[in-house]
């Protein structure tokens, strides 16, 4: 039996583990899903520590031809990772590179405007950030995101997710103030084996959930 019936489910198993711990009593606390998939994971989870939730847009930067291992990752605020191993093994040029890196690029733009329109990107100065994402695999999305929340001065940076390697979580582990993660299979794959179901997060059910967290004071929102 796999350990998580659906992304929902998963939230709430991580939102009791992080009430445990005692983010729930945590001052300035700010959610940040990973979307598409971290969105339904991160939405009961910012409930039950009645935190905003907002987004962090980030984008895999695939390698040709095998566009799911990810040679590197973008995220909004400039954050970039490579993966140099994977670069130099598969012999892949700076200018396939930037090619890819630019048509990436313009999808998280687009991802950006639809999910937050004008919205104004929070201030993290002084503020603890929960980076929350359905799984990890080689990590490069979430290392994206982490190098991106870190040019912003967050008080701390801490990373929850319900599944992810253990060699993943220890690379991760070193980037950020802690890893909340409640599943490390050895033998791992991929973060969708570890769900019973795991259909592709839609823009339309992001947006709903997003609209539905705004709709949800906080005590951040009513000061």
């Amino acid at each position: 039996m796999k350990p998580f019936k659906d992304r929902n489910q998963a939230g709430e198993l991580l939102a009791e583990r992080l009430v445990e711990l005692g983010y729930d009593r945590e001052p300035h606390l700010l959610v940040f899903a990973l979307p598409r998939g971290g969105v339904p994971v991160a939405y009961p989870v910012a409930r039950r520590l009645r935190a905003p939730l907002d987004v962090w847009v980030v984008r895999k930067l695939g390698t040709p031809g095998h566009e799911e291992l990810a040679m590197g990752a973008i995220a909004s605020g400039g954050g970039r990772v490579l993966n140099p191993e994977i670069v130099e093994s598969l012999q892949i040029s700076a200018d396939t590179i930037l090619t890819i890196e630019r048509l990436q690029q313009a999808e998280l733009k687009r991802r950006e405007q639809l999910y937050r329109g004008h919205k104004p990107f929070p201030d993290l100065t002084g503020k603890t950030v929960l980076l929350v994402d359905d799984g990890l695999a080689t990590g490069a999305t979430m290392k994206a995101a982490i190098a991106a929340a870190q040019r912003q001065h967050p008080k701390r940076l801490v990373v929850a997710v319900p599944v992810a390697p253990p060699d993943t979580v220890a690379e991760v582990q070193s980037l950020v103030d802690e890893v909340v993660c409640l599943e490390t299979p050895a033998f791992f794959q991929a973060v969708g084996l570890w769900y019973e179901h795991f259909p592709q997060t839609s823009d339309e059910e992001v947006l709903a959930l997003l609209q539905a967290a705004q709709a949800t004071p906080t005590p951040t929102d009513t000061g």
